[in-house]
């Protein structure tokens, strides 16, 4: 497991915030999308307004992972009315968990969900729930590894293109 830290991000880091978005999400589905649809993406959802209207939500959270003082990660949470798909107000929503790409394989991602978990629990939700692309099928693998069922899918929009999500919960009960 690496050796991380994780800090709570605020508005005055929004253009780190849109650095480290707009780099991991490049990163991630750029081999699997055309260049158009994934700029336009990157230009509509992680512009520096929309993220400043994402952590003005007091129903969402950031938070940075830190190795060396250098951000390699972040996560973003929401719950009640901010969750992306109001199945169940009362439930917890992980909408981002993404990492650089050198640091897969490393435990980054586990020490994201990990906190993402606790963090979640602390607000005592009925489950905790995510999507994730049905093509990204190593983030699919790392979920049901950690305990996610797959119970829905919806649809995502990348730039033109219309993509399928599934929608996977962790049962928190037992």
């Amino acid at each position: 497991m690496m050796n991380c830290t994780l800090r709570k991000i605020s508005e005055e880091d929004v253009t780190q915030l849109q650095a480290i978005s707009r780099g991991t999400f490049r990163e991630t589905f750029e081999d699997h999308n055309t260049k158009e649809d994934l700029n336009k993406y990157l230009d509509e959802q992680l512009s520096i307004k929309s993220l400043l209207e994402e952590l003005k939500n007091p129903n969402s959270a950031f938070y940075f992972a830190y190795k060396n003082e250098q951000i390699v990660g972040y996560l973003k949470l929401n719950w009640t009315s901010a969750q992306t798909e109001l199945i169940n107000e009362a439930a917890f929503e992980i909408e981002r968990i993404y990492i650089l790409k050198e640091f897969f394989g490393t435990g980054l991602g586990q020490f994201l969900l990990n906190n993402a978990i606790t963090i979640g629990k602390a607000k005592k939700p009925t489950y905790i729930w995510l999507g994730v692309w049905e093509k990204n099928t190593r983030a699919i693998r790392f979920y049901e590894k950690n305990g996610f069922k797959v119970f829905s899918s919806h649809l995502f929009t990348l730039g033109n293109d219309i993509q399928t999500d599934l929608l996977m919960k962790l049962d928190i009960t037992n």
